[in-house]
């Protein structure tokens, strides 16, 4: 269904670049490797949030979502300028309306985007809005949609939300290295162990996904919404 016989079109929709490849890092390679078009999607630079020197920090971050869909395998990344860590300021209509501009540029089979219960604001819009842009109406083109979590987010969530419970998983066991090494491209917005954005803690969370699921590593999802014709 995910990886079908021939090529897909692919989108990954986030909220911050990096997010991408926390979340499903692994699985854009592996979707790369077998020929399909991955294209990447960041709906704020990230970084405007934090008061710092604008044009040098977002300049930066872009620079490194470059790199890190060079490694694994993506396409140049598409920026849109919604406010970081405000999108619940922004009308949900304008964010639906830009995603699904960029939806009918192409005729994608697949999106990933964030957990609707996440703690971060943006990522929780970012979900929302995803699901109301490939909501199935007829001609949509989208079949499957699948959020991922991401590592110092999703498992801070509010203990009144439900909890993530993926029910899909992606072996990624000839992926996990160039996941570790696009983290390295966002250098400057990860931490030392045990933070859980670290890159001891996101391989062991990969290690832990795959073995739950008979991999030796893997991300995990939650399938939000799948069709097949």
């Amino acid at each position: 269904m995910i990886f079908a016989d021939s090529p897909a079109n692919i989108l990954v929709v986030a909220a911050h670049p990096d997010d991408e490849v926390l979340g499903c890092g692994g699985t854009i390679a592996r979707h790369a490797d077998r020929g399909d078009h991955v294209d990447l999607l960041f709906l704020t630079d990230g970084v405007g949030a934090r008061g710092e020197s604008p044009v040098a920090t977002v300049g930066a971050r872009q620079e490194a979502a470059h790199a890190a869909a060079g490694i694994l395998g993506a396409q140049t990344p598409q920026f849109l300028d919604f406010p970081d860590n405000r999108l619940d300021s922004v009308d949900l209509l304008d964010v639906i309306q830009a995603i699904e501009a960029v939806l009918a540029a192409r005729p994608y089979d697949t999106v990933y985007t964030h957990w609707e219960g996440d703690l971060n604001i943006d990522h929780q819009v970012a979900s929302r809005a995803v699901r109301t842009a490939t909501r199935p109406v007829p001609g949509q083109s989208v079949r499957a949609v699948l959020s991922f979590e991401v590592p110092s987010s999703s498992e801070w969530a509010f203990s009144d939300v439900v909890p993530e419970s993926p029910n899909f998983a992606v072996s990624i066991a000839d992926q996990i290295d160039r996941k570790l090494a696009a983290l390295d491209a966002y250098a400057m917005e990860m931490h030392d162990p045990p933070h859980p954005r670290s890159q001891e803690a996101v391989r062991a969370l990969a290690t832990w996904r795959g073995a739950q699921h008979g991999f030796a590593f893997a991300e995990a999802f939650t399938l939000v919404r799948a069709a097949h014709a």
